[in-house]
């Protein structure tokens, strides 16, 4: 991004076909920013999908651990041994089946706060905010704000009825020439005025 070299936009640095990100969606890291797909999409060796929707803000430490990363619970040792290769690895066999959540979903215009992480197979709603530090082991709603550790609902940005109305809005998906002749109505406006601007 113009002046912020710790600021990279996503989409077009993630070359896995197991993570998708939508436009205009960004990480902060004043390490090395380009190195999310490897440093911070942990234990990913699919099949599942890591999906971030449009417009997210992803702050310095965002982490998503995959479901590669669950080990056997069910005997007396959670040990991968087969993993260590040699003559462990003849027994690969126990290291099939493991849990797996499926996909995490991140929707559109999510704001990640620092050293925030994502457990695998969580859904995360459009507008929601993930607070610094919190760790989503559990789905969060549409425009709903999580913290801690593990992260719990701390409250909804709006009432039921008007999440319904943003959704129905759904300003992410209109064009950018739209969006950016309303920029301030969807930063700074009520829902009527968003509303009002609808594409015709």
């Amino acid at each position: 991004m113009p002046d912020q070299p710790r600021v990279v936009l996503l989409r077009p640095l993630v070359k896995s076909p197991l993570i998708e990100v939508g436009e205009y969606s960004y990480y902060d890291d004043p390490h090395d920013p380009t190195a999310f797909e490897t440093r911070n999409v942990l234990y990913h060796y699919g099949p599942e999908k890591l999906v971030i929707g449009r417009f997210c803000a992803l702050g310095t430490g965002v982490r998503f651990i995959m479901n590669g990363a669950n080990h056997r619970m069910d005997g007396p040792s959670t040990f991968p041994f087969p993993t260590m290769g040699g003559s462990w690895s003849k027994h690969f066999d126990l290291l099939a089946g493991l849990p797996n959540r499926g996909d995490t979903v991140v929707g559109n215009d999510v704001w990640f706060g620092y050293d925030a992480m994502v457990m695998p197979g969580v859904r995360i709603g459009h507008g929601a905010i993930i607070g610094s530090g919190a760790v989503v082991t559990t789905d969060v709603p549409d425009y709903g704000i999580v913290g801690g550790n593990p992260a719990r609902l701390i409250r909804t940005r709006y009432t039921d009825r008007d999440v319904a109305r943003l959704l129905a809005v759904a300003w992410w998906d209109w064009p950018a020439e739209h969006i950016t002749e309303h920029l301030r109505t969807i930063m700074s406006g009520s829902i009527a005025e968003l509303e009002a601007a609808v594409p015709g």
